[in-house]
């Protein structure tokens, strides 16, 4: 009959600049697709050289490879009798461009540049990339000689354009162009086009995966047709965790789904549908000669047929209730993946991590627990390519990893740093998770290091600085406290490069952070300490969601260590216990709560607040606080974020999960050197306070 269709679309971990292992895994897709009889295969934006290249988009060098992996994809007998649908930036008239290339047995039917560029939050394509701006126009692109030499074709058309086959016709959206409140799919499906493909590099967020769900479900419910999402997956080089999640739906049904996060890098998601549910649902809702007449798409034909004549015992994909991730399972799973491809990639032997006791340490090491719970399930389900990596990780070509447990103990190094101003019950809780976990632990003692500093520092001055707790000065007592946290820095790096050495196992050591997102928002670490490390999988997670992470923990994994641990006050102890008790805690020495931090945060960035607007703000949404005192919060947040914003140009990397993130690379462009005082600003809250004051008393 002709009328069933089927397609793949699919989720690669491309890593920028790979271009030998991107050409594996688009190729090892291509196969895995025509294996499922598809005749179309869509893969994510960019893939040819990874969507993270960044600058290196300026460099000629990348557009010459992107075209010889395009010329070995023509060549490749893989690639024969299935359209291939890639991504990869091509410069046409002088003007860089950010492309599809569709092709079929060695010919190009046409290129597709993107019409609607990300250029918000951590996107910055227009830095790189130019819009094809230029509705309906389809022009001609002079391919290279080498190409020319495989296709025979001299140009090929370029532009803003709908392939036509035999049998139905294909529209391409980018990324953002779904996003867009213009969205090419509108009119493309007024106009007739069935199959919509849209190739992201979208990245994780926590609580974001419904919104991408629903835009497509959106799409086809609207005008009917049938929608393609790949996307790129894992850690390509950067801060960013790209999240998988490839679909296909159908008027507003999803029938198909690939997971959010996974060790894989390859995963297909194909589904067979009937392009008469799509005819008949578009033709009672989309009458467009009634509304208003869109210009036609230009239609590029191609003698090929997505259907046979033979499909009546072809089964079609049914709808399916897509399953969602807890927020606590994001956090255990996205940025272990991100932990995994950094590990591997970097081609180190493991990770370090000075493990305080505390919910964000203690954090960090639960996220490196659930990467060897997904490595060892990935070994077990047969991922050959897994099983590759962790034995060069280990350093042993006969490994086999049997328990996470036991993986734990090879690759990953916990040490609790103790001071004069320790106490016993950090300590033994630090203790009790790294033995449930299986991590190799160590006890160090830091105060030898800390004595000898402060004895140069005496030997030079003649002074010894004294904490507050024993009649020193506020300043005396912050660079006690600095000193010891940045001591515990040093010792981390050397036992990083050396702990294998001493134990005559060969690499080196990745150091791991655990700073929050909240902590480093005001800049309640010491610059160039703990927090400073090589990666950070929690710098971009509120204390608040570590937290319930901790509690799923506890359950998921039956690490009860966790449970004294999420009891405890959480405190730097970097000043002289009470009576072997912890006098220090970090919300007093913030002046507010971790969870006002985050309702902050929140107004911060995401709706954009300054000072004044914040105050507006929280005291409708804090009616428990008198304004006084809600302007007394605002205005301490401000000048600690102030006084610190500095410490956000050195903080290590860490894992992108929070909208609200500080993170100063590309996300969060502020300056680092304030006015501390806000004259101005906190002006006109004193001013609304008074006025709020005098209403009050004339009621």
């Amino acid at each position: 009959m002709g009328r069933k269709v089927t397609l793949a679309t699919c989720s690669l971990n491309q890593w920028a600049l790979d271009f030998d292992g991107n050409l594996d895994r688009i190729l090892k897709s291509i196969e895995i697709s025509k294996s499922h009889g598809a005749k179309y295969r869509l893969g994510p934006e960019l893939e040819i050289c990874g969507y993270g290249c960044a600058d290196h988009f300026y460099e000629s060098d990348t557009l010459l490879h992107s075209f010889q992996v395009l010329k070995k994809l023509l060549e490749s007998p893989v690639t024969q009798d299935i359209i291939c649908d890639v991504g990869m930036p091509i410069m046409h008239h002088n003007v860089r461009y950010n492309c599809r290339v569709l092709f079929l047995n060695r010919k190009i039917l046409l290129i597709r540049p993107k019409m609607m560029m990300a250029n918000h939050g951590i996107y910055r394509e227009l830095r790189w990339f130019s819009p094809w701006n230029q509705l309906r126009r389809v022009e001609d692109y002079f391919l290279p000689r080498m190409i020319q030499e495989v296709t025979g074709q001299d140009t090929v058309p370029f532009g803003d354009c709908v392939l036509s086959t035999k049998d139905t016709c294909i529209g391409s959206e980018i990324c953002a162009e779904l996003w867009n409140p213009r969205s090419p799919h509108i009119d493309m499906g007024l106009d007739g086009v069935e199959i919509f493909t849209n190739s992201s590099a979208s990245h994780h967020e926590l609580r974001k995966a419904d919104q991408r769900v629903n835009l497509i479900k959106s799409a086809t419910t609207k005008s009917g047709g049938i929608y393609l999402y790949a996307n790129q997956r894992g850690c390509d080089g950067d801060r960013l965790y790209f999240d998988g999640c490839a679909m296909v739906a159908i008027n507003g049904d999803v029938v198909a789904q690939g997971a959010q996060f996974s060790l894989d890098d390859v995963e297909v998601v194909a589904a067979t549908l009937d392009l008469e549910d799509v005819r008949s649902y578009k033709g009672e809702l989309c009458q467009p000669h009634m509304e208003y007449e869109p210009k036609p798409c230009h239609r590029v034909k191609v003698d090929f047929c997505l259907s046979s004549d033979d499909d009546i015992y072809l089964p079609t994909h049914q709808p399916i209730t897509w399953q969602f991730h807890t927020p606590e399972e994001e956090i255990s799973l996205g940025p272990a993946c991100w932990l995994w491809d950094y590990l591997r990639r970097s081609r180190q032997a493991g990770f370090l991590l000075p493990l305080s006791g505390g919910v964000d340490s203690s954090s960090t090491a639960c996220i490196v627990h659930s990467m060897c719970v997904l490595v060892c399930q990935a070994v077990h389900n047969g991922n050959s390519q897994v099983l590759e990596d962790v034995r060069r990780v280990v350093g042993d070509e006969s490994y086999r990893p049997q328990h996470p447990r036991e993986l734990c103990g090879r690759i990953f190094t916990t040490c609790y740093m103790a001071s004069e101003n320790s106490s016993e019950g950090t300590s033994n809780r630090a203790k009790d998770l790294a033995d449930q976990i299986g991590s190799t632990h160590m006890n160090i003692n830091i105060d030898m290091a800390v004595k000898g500093m402060l004895g140069i520092f005496s030997m030079v001055t003649g002074k010894w600085p004294q904490f507050r707790a024993n009649g020193g000065s506020v300043r005396e007592n912050l660079a006690l406290q600095n000193v010891q946290a940045r001591i515990r820095m040093v010792l981390a790096y050397l036992f990083a490069q050396l702990s294998l050495w001493a134990r005559g196992k060969p690499g080196g050591l990745l150091v791991l952070g655990s700073a929050n997102v909240d902590e480093s928002l005001t800049g309640y670490f010491t610059k160039y300490d703990c927090s400073s490390a090589d990666i950070n999988p929690i710098g971009g997670i509120s204390k608040t969601d570590l937290k319930s992470f901790l509690l799923y923990c506890v359950e998921q994994f039956q690490l009860t260590a966790l449970t004294g641990i999420l009891a405890a006050p959480p405190t730097a102890e970097l000043e002289p216990l009470t009576d072997g008790q912890v006098s220090q805690t970090d919300e007093a020495d913030m002046g507010m709560t971790y969870s006002e931090l985050s309702v902050i945060g929140r107004l911060r960035k995401i709706s954009k607040c300054g000072p004044y607007s914040m105050f507006c703000k929280l005291i409708h949404m804090w009616k428990a606080l008198s304004p006084t005192e809600v302007a007394l919060k605002v205005k301490h947040f401000f000048r600690m974020y102030s006084v610190n914003r500095h410490k956000m140009t050195t903080v290590t990397p860490s894992y992108h999960a929070e909208s609200y993130s500080p993170d100063d690379n590309r996300f969060d462009l502020r300056p680092f050197l304030y006015n501390t005082r806000w004259t101005w600003q906190f002006r006109s809250i004193n001013n609304q306070v008074s006025q709020m004051s005098g209403d009050a008393q004339h009621q």
